[in-house]
């Protein structure tokens, strides 16, 4: 089932998320239903409080490609162990910011710790990309959107672009519900 996307004005994209204790079937259904959605939106990650959800799940896909859009990434309570010294500069967009980019800096590699989709502790050293997802994803669980980390002065030159999505002005084409809860549906591109 394709969920809708929550605008980052909704207060619980700022909401820290709770650990999952038990994965049980309704947590699984759950995780398909983010993956549905986040394919959808056309992303490459998605946080489970973006779909009004506060537990402590991402999933990540950053391959573009159709055949590993059957294997994204499920994780469930994730906890960035370490980050490199070394950063890189990326423009970032969200689904929850939809039609919004800027450029972030963030540490080129991270080490993961997760539990996967069948309760399994896994940690991972990663870079590029798929590292950026990875902490842009967690920041949502952490109740931090990418525009949080950008210069004062990039956010004083946004401010009139955040007010058009605040306000329901930009449209993206899949459905979101705005930050007092109402629908607004999707259009096509």
């Amino acid at each position: 089932m394709i969920l809708p996307i929550y605008n980052c004005f909704n207060p619980i994209l700022r909401q820290k998320a709770t650990d999952i204790k038990d994965i049980d079937k309704s947590t699984v259904d759950f995780i398909n239903n983010m993956i549905e959605t986040m394919y959808n939106a056309d992303g490459i990650g998605l946080a489970a409080n973006q779909v009004g959800d506060s537990r402590s799940i991402i999933i990540v896909d950053n391959t573009n490609d159709e055949e590993s859009k059957a294997k994204p990434i499920v994780m469930i309570n994730p906890k960035i162990l370490s980050f490199s010294q070394e950063e890189s500069d990326y423009k970032e967009g969200c689904l929850s910011i939809p039609k919004y980019y800027e450029i972030v800096s963030r540490p080129s590699e991270i080490e993961i710790e997760y539990l996967d989709i069948n309760g399994k502790l896994n940690k991972i050293s990663t870079g590029d990309l798929f590292a950026r997802v990875i902490q842009h994803e967690v920041d949502h669980l952490n109740g931090i959107l990418f525009f949080d980390k950008i210069t004062p002065l990039k956010k004083a030159l946004s401010k009139s672009k955040l007010r058009k999505i605040e306000f329901n002005k930009v449209i993206p084409h899949y459905d979101m519900l705005s930050a007092d809860n109402r629908l607004i549906k999707g259009e096509e591109d």
